[in-house]
């Protein structure tokens, strides 16, 4: 599964703008939320939005039923206000824009990646998650 993909897939589908190309975004996300290989660190971004106080809402992206709504001040407060502006700017956005398609793709990219409470295909996320078990209950 090609996460850096699916996330530059989502995020133009929930983004209002109309001039983003997919280098741009791609390029962008992977400032914004991929590891040092290049690679979007699912279990890190699950991680972070759990022990920012979000843990139901990664619960229920996780999870197989509906996933609870993100909105753009979570987004700031867990990115940073700094790492969104400069997102934005890489992609020619405001914030509030970039925020609006970020709440709307993380959750749908974990839920995509996700079943049953456990992210898919990769043993150190898993193990990632297990360590975190005590914040999703």
């Amino acid at each position: 599964m090609d996460l850096l993909k699916t996330a530059t897939e989502l995020f133009m589908s929930n983004s209002k703008s109309s001039n983003l190309d997919t280098g741009s975004v791609m390029n962008g996300l992977k400032g914004l939320l991929a590891d040092k290989s290049g690679n979007i660190d699912l279990a890190g971004l699950v991680s972070k939005f759990g022990t920012s106080g979000l843990s139901s809402l990664v619960t229920s992206w996780l999870g197989d039923g509906d996933n609870e709504k993100l909105s753009t001040q979570q987004i700031t407060e867990t990115l940073g206000t700094d790492k969104l502006a400069g997102f934005a700017t890489s992609l020619g956005m405001d914030t509030d824009s970039a925020a609006n398609g970020l709440a709307s793709m993380i959750p749908q990219m974990i839920d995509k990646s996700s079943s049953g409470g456990s992210l898919l295909n990769n043993d150190s996320l898993g193990k990632t998650l297990g360590s975190l078990g005590g914040l999703f209950k």
